[in-house]
């Protein structure tokens, strides 16, 4: 499996902002657990959190398929482009689960 970094500084800042986010929202879910808090408002906060981690897959996935894939199926190796499509397809696989 390729392990490139993600390349588009702008790209990059906007997953990361929404990966912390993800992870306030969740230190913030956990209190409301332990506070015994309403669960509907503890089911809206964790929408909310599952609404940036899927905002996040989109950016990471339209990064990759912009660099990396881009990159792969414009060379020659064969081996390397049914990799990178077997990864797509893998990993769109997961997220749908």
């Amino acid at each position: 499996m390729a392990t490139k970094n993600l390349k588009n500084t702008s790209g990059k800042r906007k997953t990361l902002v929404n990966f912390k986010k993800a992870q306030s929202s969740i230190s913030k879910i956990m209190e409301m657990v332990e506070a015994n808090e309403y669960c509907i408002d503890i089911m809206q906060q964790n929408l909310a959190v599952i609404g940036l981690l899927r905002s996040a897959h989109q950016m990471l996935m339209e990064n990759h398929l912009n660099t990396c894939f881009k990159s792969a199926m414009a060379s020659k190796n064969e081996k390397r482009k049914q990799e990178m499509v077997k990864e797509i397809l893998e990993v769109t696989k997961l997220f749908n689960r």
